[in-house]
């Protein structure tokens, strides 16, 4: 199962891919497009732009997982990935741009909610969290080289970032050889009369997905509040120049590996103790980069930031997975993907609004991670009156 494995972890980073390799050129192309007085909110929600088209896709594409396979809808998603993911590289309209990114958003959501539905299909949980812990340790290889060749590619061209993308063509041939449909487990077929039957189906488990979802959105607003309005947080230290500031976000983001690790090393905790180590070490580094002084700070409360995202995907998909049976398995993660990436789409709006509240990015990044300490307190609080009636007492 290694070729699977690698070729599911790699497709896996593409959806997220598609956010941080913007990271460092949101200033660029916010200059490109001075001319459009809206250009300051408008960039960052283009880049943002494939959560939308993801929050409403997802569900549907869970939906098809269900009905027609796995393997059909991840060829042809990864392939599309690739053609409307390099074609802003040619363009030079504002309004192009962000119809591009909403049909990359089509790709994104079958690729995320496959690959996700394929990591619980394939291997059993101790699998899964092996996996998962491999894909946390890889991102961040992966997120550091992109962050350096978008800061370097930004500078020479506005719009060269975008040829990243044409990574998905090799992703696409190593799908058509090594993946394959799998099969419902034999723990979820009954034998009857000699004669081996399917389960009668279970009902939906609807209490479940609104529970995941909700964790889920709460979670992601928060995940991409760096990663699209980083660069306009070190404009506020002094920091301008989009390669200087793709050299000082590399090394901090290996920090993700780190998240990885407390990850896989909680993974006997449960789950509630999970989500309040991420929420807390997700908090604690949004509040640090919003009080950070100079560029020395700033590193510092990164790397903490850093840790917390990298905890972040691992222990929520791992937590989702966990209470959703194969029948259901694409729906669930259809949804837990749509509000995934409903958050990476609001992010940046939230984020705005804060900001014209408090008057600086650097403040809302303050009130953001206040929100994730408080999230933290909330879900720990609830774990430990263990109190019935909190949905978020059932993430234990």
């Amino acid at each position: 199962m290694m070729p699977q494995g690698v070729t599911i972890v790699i497709a896996g980073f593409l959806p997220i891919l598609a956010i941080v390799s913007m990271f460092p050129a949101i200033p660029a192309i916010i200059d490109h497009f001075a001319a459009d007085p809206e250009a300051r909110w408008k960039v960052p929600m283009m880049v943002s732009a494939p959560g939308l088209t993801i929050a409403l896709v997802a569900p549907f594409a869970g939906f098809f997982v269900d009905r027609f396979g796995r393997r059909p809808l991840l060829i042809g998603a990864t392939l599309l990935y690739g053609i409307v993911g390099t074609a802003p590289f040619f363009l030079d309209s504002l309004n192009a741009l962000i119809a591009c990114r909403l049909l990359l958003g089509v790709a994104e959501a079958a690729i995320l909610t496959t690959v996700n539905t394929l990591i619980a299909d394939y291997w059993d949980d101790r699998g899964r969290k092996d996996w998962l812990f491999l894909q946390g340790i890889a991102g961040p290889f992966l997120a550091s080289g992109v962050i350096l060749v978008a800061g370097a590619a930004s500078s020479v061209r506005w719009n060269g970032i975008f040829l990243v993308y044409a990574v998905a063509f090799p992703i696409f041939l190593a799908m058509l050889l090594w993946l394959f449909e799998p099969r419902r487990p034999e723990s979820e077929v009954a034998i009857t009369a000699g004669a081996r039957e399917p389960r009668v189906r279970t009902p939906f488990p609807a209490a479940s997905v609104t529970l995941i979802g909700s964790v889920t959105l709460v979670a992601s607003a928060l995940y991409y509040v760096f990663i699209i309005s980083g660069s306009l947080a070190w404009r506020e230290i002094g920091v301008m120049d989009p390669a200087r500031i793709g050299q000082l976000t590399a090394i901090p983001s290996l920090f993700v590996m780190l998240g990885a690790l407390v990850f896989r090393l909680m993974g006997g905790k449960p789950h509630a103790v999970q989500l309040v180590t991420f929420f807390l070490l997700l908090g604690v580094g949004l509040a640090g980069i919003g009080l950070a002084s100079d560029w020395r700070w700033m590193v510092i409360a990164l790397m903490v930031q850093q840790t917390g995202a990298g905890m972040a995907v691992p222990t929520i998909i791992a937590w989702a997975q966990t209470r959703l049976p194969f029948e259901h398995r694409g729906r669930g993660m259809g949804v837990w993907t749509a509000c995934f990436f409903f958050g990476q789409f609001s992010s940046p709006w939230l984020v705005h609004q804060a900001e014209n509240l408090v008057g600086s990015m650097q403040g809302a990044f303050l009130a953001a991670g206040l929100v994730g300490v408080i999230a933290a307190i909330v879900i720990g609080a609830a774990r430990t009156l263990r109190a019935p009636v909190s949905p978020i007492a059932v993430a234990e």
